[in-house]
């Protein structure tokens, strides 16, 4: 089981990353809650991971914070919950929010994630309640950084230093492969993509839309 990485940045294109660890490259998918805060390409990073098995591929994916993994494996619990639905929630917003949603019962902030209609939002109530405690008020651990100091500012600066030149196919790429239909993913990111310089700064915009957005 590999529970922990900690390597170079090699190449990240939401929401997809390679991660070098001695020699060795590592191909993760992590949430946008994790992508908004690593560190540049060709910086060290430290995060911890889970590994999810199946007959037909072996899928690793990345977390920066121990909060979000122990989110991420609990909605895996969830009745009719899979791996991409519990990436999508954990990129539509963070395991604070989500755990007040649960709290206060707020099904419509659910409702407005990419694959959740109302059954899953009120499966998601009944069956999270007992596992958020303590969430809603903070409680967030980072799994940590290696010599990469002012990780966010990096993040937004040179997200695209081992990508592509088009932020903004990127940006609708990512949203498609969190669950949302390509025209929905189309219309989100170009309402939002005046004035952004990278496709994390896109989605992040285009993501706040969709929360906002009843």
């Amino acid at each position: 089981m590999i529970g922990r990485l900690r390597g170079e940045i090699i190449h990240k294109q939401p929401p997809w990353l390679l991660l070098e660890v001695n020699g060795v490259g590592y191909e993760l998918e992590a949430p946008m809650s994790t992508f908004y805060d690593l560190p540049a390409v060709g910086e060290q990073v430290i995060l911890v991971t889970h590994l999810a098995v199946r007959e037909d591929a072996h899928t690793l994916y990345g977390f920066l914070r121990e909060t979000d993994r122990a989110l991420f494996r609990d909605l895996l619990k969830v009745t009719g919950v899979g791996a991409r639905m519990a990436l999508a929630i954990l990129s539509g917003m963070d395991a604070r929010r989500f755990a007040q949603c649960v709290e206060q019962e707020d099904h419509a902030a659910l409702i407005r994630l990419p694959g959740i209609g109302r059954k899953t939002a009120e499966r998601l109530v009944i069956e999270m309640r007992d596992r958020v405690a303590g969430l809603a008020g903070g409680g967030v651990t980072n799994a940590g950084t290696a010599g990469a100091a002012g990780a966010s500012g990096a993040a937004s600066g040179s997200s695209r230093a081992a990508g592509g030149a088009d932020p903004l196919g990127d940006a609708i790429e990512a949203l498609i492969a969190l669950g949302y239909r390509p025209p929905d993913a189309n219309r989100m990111a170009r309402a939002v993509a005046e004035g952004a310089k990278t496709s994390e700064e896109i989605i992040r915009a285009a993501l706040r839309g969709a929360a906002t957005t009843a």
